[in-house]
Order: C-alpha cells, then sequence, then structure tokens
C-alpha cells in the first residue's frame, strides 16, 4: 500500500498569521489554503490539536479528543454573530511569536464571551446543530468538558491533587460537580462545537482544491488529561494515581540523559482484554478530522522505553513489549484500512521495521539526516521509495539553521556531493531533492520554504520552553514562491488529485 504521490507543507495552524496573538482557523488558514492551492500542494500537514498543557506543546495536550479552543477564530465567530466585531479591536496584531500567558489572558475571555453569547442568543437552527453536536459526541464530551472546568476550578492543580472523591470520580461527587457547573460545562461544550465547526469549514474549503489533510497523533497521552482522569485503569499509576512509570527514550543525538517525556505509561494487558475500544476511538476520531495520520513514536507500538517515575533522567529506563500486530489488526478490522504513517526515526530496530512492512505503513525519510556516515544514507531521497520523505520536521533546526550552525563540516561535504551547489539556497537544494525522489509524500516545513534560519524552529527536543512560538509573517508568502513551488510539483509528478479520483488512494480502496 502506498499514498498517492503528492507534495505537502507542514505549518501547524498556531504559526498563522491571525489576530489575537496566535495561529487559528481564521481568514489567515483560508489564505494559506488558498497558497497552498496556486502553489499546487496536495497535502496540509500539521500537529497534534488538541488543548495544549505544560508547555503548551501540542504533543502535551489535556483531551486526546477536544480540540485547543485557542484555534477558534474570533473573527469567524463575529461573522457569525457570536461575538461584535468591535470587541475584536483589542487583539494583538497578526504579528510577533506566540506568547501563549498573553493569548490564555486576551484571548479566553473573549471565547467565553462569545460562547455565552451564542448560546443566550442563537438561533433556533444554529442551536439545533449545537445540541446535535453534544448528543453525538457525548462520549467524550461531557466528561472532557467537566474536567476541564474542574481544573479551572482547582487553579490548574492535577486532578490527582483535587478532593479524593473528585480525583477518583465517585458517582455522587461528579453528579453534585456537574449541576453546580452546569452553566460552564454549556459554555465549554460550546467552544468545542465552534472549534469543531470551524475546523470542519476548513477541511471542506480544502477538499474543495484536493488538498488532503495529514494529522498527527501522539502515542502518549498527558497524566494531567481528562483521558486519564476518565480511565485510570488504563495506564500505570500507583495508590496515589501518580504514575509509576513514564514514557521517554533512551540516550540519542539529542541529548545524552535521553528523553523524559513523563506520559504515563498504558497497561496493554487491560487494553487488550477490552478489545483496544480506546485506541478504536481514538484513531477513529483522528481519520473523522484528517485525510491521513502520522504516528508520532511508532517505535513504541513494538517496545516502548519504560522509566522509573522517581528518576529525573531517561538514562535508566528498559525497553519493555508493546502490543505490536494485535493493536493494528484490530483497528483495520474496526476501520477498514489504516490511513497512516509512521514516525519511525532514530535508532530502530530491524523487529520495529518488520513492524511496520507488516501493516504496510510507510515510513519517513529526513534529508537532514541522510549526510552523516553510511548508516545514514537510509534518509536519502534514493533509498524512499514508499516513504513519507521530509527536508526537516519540527523536531529539527531549519535547512539553512542547520546548514550554518548544526552540520558539521563533513555533512555539508556530503551534502554538495550529493545536492551540488545551489544557487538559489540549500533549502532549494533540499526541497528538490525531496520532491525528486521516490517518496510516496514529500513535505516540506513553511520555514525551508521561506529559506528561514534557525530563529524560526519550531521546537527543540529536551528544551524546556521557548519552542511552539514561530509565526509566519503577512505577506511572507508571495507569488514567486508559489509559482516555483508549482512549476516543481508539476515536473516531479506531485499535482494534487482531487478527492472525487481515489484510485491512487490505496487505503480507501
Amino acid at each position: 500500500m502506498s499514498f498517492a504521490r503528492a507534495a505537502g507543507i507542514l505549518l501547524h495552524p498556531t504559526s498563522l498569521p491571525s489576530r489575537g496573538g496566535i495561529g487559528d482557523l481564521g481568514p489567515a488558514a483560508y489564505r494559506f489554503v488558498d497558497f497552498l492551492t496556486s502553489a499546487r500542494q496536495g497535502v496540509w500537514q500539521v500537529l497534534p490539536l488538541g488543548p495544549v498543557g505544560f508547555g503548551n506543546s501540542p504533543y502535551s495536550s489535556t483531551s486526546a479528543f477536544a480540540g485547543n479552543p485557542l484555534l477558534i477564530s474570533l473573527e469567524r465567530l463575529a461573522d457569525h454573530g457570536w461575538i461584535d466585531h468591535e470587541e475584536l479591536d483589542a487583539l494583538p496584531p497578526a504579528s510577533g511569536s506566540v506568547e501563549y500567558d498573553h493569548v490564555f489572558a486576551q484571548k479566553l475571555p473573549l471565547l467565553f464571551e462569545a460562547a455565552h453569547r451564542f448560546l443566550k442568543s442563537a438561533s433556533h437552527e444554529a442551536l439545533g446543530r449545537f445540541e446535535a453536536f453534544r448528543a453525538g459526541n457525548a462520549w467524550w464530551l461531557n466528561d472532557f468538558v467537566l474536567f476541564d472546568a474542574l481544573r479551572a476550578r482547582h487553579k490548574l492543580e492535577p486532578w490527582n491533587r483535587w478532593q479524593r472523591e473528585l480525583a477518583s470520580r465517585e458517582t455522587a461527587a461528579l453528579e453534585k460537580a456537574a449541576e453546580e457547573l452546569a452553566d460552564d460545562l454549556r459554555v465549554r461544550s460550546a467552544l468545542q462545537f465552534a472549534f469543531d465547526e470551524q475546523w470542519r469549514a476548513l477541511r471542506q474549503y480544502c477538499a474543495e482544491r484536493a488538498i488532503r489533510i495529514v494529522g498527527d497523533v501522539a502515542i502518549f497521552v498527558n497524566h494531567d488529561s481528562a483521558d486519564v482522569w476518565t480511565h485510570p485503569e488504563l495506564f500505570r499509576l500507583d495508590h496515589n494515581l501518580e504514575p509509576e512509570v513514564v514514557a521517554g527514550v533512551p540516550p540519542d543525538f539529542f541529548s545524552k540523559t535521553g528523553q523524559r517525556w513523563g506520559n504515563p505509561l498504558y497497561h496493554w494487558d487491560v487494553m487488550k482484554q477490552r478489545g483496544y475500544q480506546w485506541w478504536i476511538q481514538r484513531l477513529r476520531w483522528a481519520t473523522q478530522h484528517c485525510d491521513y495520520i502520522r504516528l508520532d513514536h511508532f517505535r513504541g507500538f513494538d517496545q516502548f522505553w519504560e522509566i522509573p517515575a522517581a528518576d529525573p533522567t531517561a538514562v535508566n529506563g528498559r525497553w519493555v513489549d508493546g502490543p505490536r500486530d494485535d493493536l493494528f489488526l484490530k483497528l483495520r478490522e474496526a476501520l477498514g484500512g489504516l490511513p497512516f504513517f509512521a514516525e519511525d526515526l532514530g535508532y530502530i530496530t530491524p523487529e520495529v521495521h518488520a513492524l511496520r512492512d507488516r501493516l504496510q505503513i510507510p515510513g519517513m525519510s529526513v534529508l537532514q539526516f541522510g549526510f552523516g556516515d553510511e548508516g545514514a544514507h537510509m534518509y536519502l531521497p534514493h533509498r524512499a521509495a514508499g516513504k513519507v520523505i521530509y527536508t526537516g520536521t519540527h523536531d529539527n533546526d531549519t535547512v539553512v539553521g542547520w546548514w550554518h550552525s548544526g552540520a558539521a563540516e563533513y555533512e555539508r561535504r556530503n551534502a554538495e556531493a550529493y545536492l551540488g551547489r545551489c544557487e538559489d539556497g540549500i533549502h532549494w537544494a533540499f526541497i528538490r531533492a525531496a520532491q525528486g525522489s521516490p517518496g510516496c509524500l514529500s513535505v516540506v516545513p513553511l520555514q525551508d520554504v521561506l529559506g528561514l534560519g534557525s530563529e524560526a524552529r519550531m521546537n527543540t527536543p529536551s528544551l524546556y520552553g521557548g519552542n511552539w512560538r514561530w509565526r509566519l509573517r503577512e505577506n511572507q508568502l508571495n507569488g514567486d514562491i508559489s509559482s516555483k513551488m508549482a512549476l516543481l510539483a508539476e515536473v516531479s509528478d506531485r499535482l494534487p488529485k482531487p478527492f472525487a479520483d481515489r484510485s491512487n488512494d490505496k487505503f480507501f480502496a
């Protein structure tokens, strides 16, 4: 199985030049889709879209199902009568890095005000859509909004530090809290409804232009999340409802002490006993909201790095067997296909490759990793058949930043030997190599399309603070760039394929 040959761009919506201090699903998102159309790109890849928790990372969410309210466009809410346009005048301009503290302080109150007004004065038809949304999503929505409201009441204290009866989800305590917070729960449900409507409208706009959305599913979830609070039996927690072991990766290229992510690990035996229903719900939800899914840290499905929760680093972890084929066979049975590709970067064993091959899930190649010693050549374009190929990812420096400050001299020498000298910039040499490769999908971070340096890096693994802040400037995209990308897509046979033609989408055959 393989994806249809296509080209696309990686840009998280928070990086769009929207008003309000953070990118959202409003006018700037539609202008970006128009750029993708003019550049003849058939794919827009995003990062996880859930509400962010500690560190503001999209991979550190308070829910595996909810949408991030900060991505809701106040301008589109105003267009639909949820709030007056004049009330948006005080919002920060559509420029500058994302300052999350300011965004939470300025944008969230306006979102809550808009939701209050919607519930009070919306049309009968709009309220009907809202109630239909609540009923159709009650299986996750009710727990999430109660968790979110209780978390706010407890000033963001982790759920296992709430009163014991709430932390352990005693029925009487939950019913009492739901009654006390009834109005707040409706408001938070209305915000999830707004996110859902805006995301579906944007997806429809993309589909009409033959642009597919690539979503991203993190393998692990936050301890401080509605998912762990609602289903503690699915996670390895101690008697205080704290993680007994946590996720991460061992020492590697990025960190000498490894990465201690801190997510609780799953009780895979309990998951199996329950037919992997939580995972089926999670990935069915993902495939209903995106066309293709990148599975983050695919290695963890074969073996995961188990770290004692008391340890401050990942050094003393150990590899433990994951669910392997068993989970994916259940997923294929439930979903009818596996529209996934695997993030299989770093130290990957033959067993992981074999699992991916058995499941017929494409892997990834990242050009920046390809110019080291002989073992690194697996990431080069001529070895990318059947893979999704990138110039870099959200965890890499930009190509220009890597070239000037991250690459060793021998890596630059190897890159020039492979790519030749490039008069219009090393980033264009990388883009051409990726587009011309046999890889099924070629995805380029927008920062590389623009030739930006390290100042535009999205994330530095193991660095706490300062990540996820980069934003595109207004008018930074222009016709010269789109024309260049369009011609390259055409000559490399990566033009978008209309949704009506599913003949090349093997996962949907």
